[in-house]
């Protein structure tokens, strides 16, 4: 058994590791971000079609499962689109740092959709993050654009998983993800047919970008998620939550360690980028913190 949770342990810091290896991969490939979104999403619903005719799953989806899963579809090219725009005009780490703010954007629109109050602990978080960003945006006057779209890119991230947490009650997480990124293939391609993009030269990619292609479709989208779902059944929410808030990390020391240079940044950047990544840390520990108490209040009113 507690071998069992160790290998699961294991796994999701695998899984972590290579969510931050598809920010290296998006500066590694050398085409534009709409069509490497278009390459990524095309690619991984081939490999999740596979898994499903190897695992033998139904494909079928109601009427409004098709509407849900459209908007949300598209959502998640565009996030991906400003998400590898941010990479391109910035760097890995500039980038990733403002995803984090994620956290924030979530606080504010889980209310909304799921009916609760607000809590000012995690405004009060959020204001933090906020100054961090303020910091990295003042004294990196060269990245401006790229943490804009970033920003951007972790609003629309925040509004997927957020809708996604609603739809999860209804739908099997496999078809929720192929056909958000069936519908979100469909939107991209209809938008590089109106503007003439699809050429032969759209699809003459050097034999390192379609590898890098391969890896990021497959390992990176289809095989992490399929992996995730799966840790996800033995591994409480919040360790996974808080895992995952180790993304940023592992991106920018590979980044480091694979652009060397390029990812160098000033020490008030590095400042600014404390400051987010130690809000985003603080933010799992206080939730932990308010469940354990909600279920000891629980238990107290039980034995009454």
């Amino acid at each position: 058994m507690q071998e069992s949770k160790l290998n699961n342990y294991l796994l999701l810091h695998f899984i972590v590791f290579i969510w931050g290896f598809t920010a290296i991969l998006g500066a590694l490939i050398s085409i534009d971000a709409i069509p490497l979104v278009f390459f990524r999403m095309a690619l991984a619903v081939f490999f999740i079609v596979l898994y499903f005719l190897i695992k033998k799953k139904k494909f079928s989806l109601d009427a409004k499962g098709v509407a849900k899963f459209l908007i949300t579809g598209i959502i998640i090219a565009l996030h991906w689109i400003f998400f590898f725009k941010a990479i391109k005009l910035s760097n890995v780490s500039v980038a990733l740092v403002t995803m984090s703010t994620g956290a924030f954007f979530t606080s504010l629109l889980e209310p909304i959709f799921f009916k609760r109050k607000i809590k000012t602990i995690e405004i009060l978080l959020g204001l933090f993050v906020i100054v961090g960003l303020y910091i990295i945006f003042n004294f990196e006057n060269e990245y401006k654009l790229g943490v804009i779209y970033a920003l951007i890119a972790s609003f629309l991230g925040s509004l997927f998983a957020v809708l996604n947490g609603l739809f999860i009650k209804t739908y099997q997480a496999e078809k929720i993800t192929l056909y958000q990124l069936f519908f979100g293939t469909l939107f991209v391609a209809m938008y590089l047919l109106c503007t003439s993009s699809f050429t032969m030269a759209f699809f003459k990619l050097s034999n390192l970008d379609w590898l890098y292609l391969f890896i990021l479709s497959s390992v990176c989208t289809a095989y992490a998620f399929i992996a995730s779902v799966k840790v996800m059944k033995h591994i409480s929410p919040y360790t996974v939550m808080l895992t995952v808030n180790l993304e940023p990390i592992y991106a920018i020391v590979l980044a480091v360690l694979i652009f060397g240079e390029k990812e160098q940044m000033s020490n008030t950047f590095y400042i600014g980028a404390f400051i987010v990544l130690f809000v985003v840390l603080l933010n799992g520990v206080i939730k932990k913190g308010v469940n354990l108490k909600h279920k000891f209040t629980q238990s107290l009113n039980r034995k009454k």
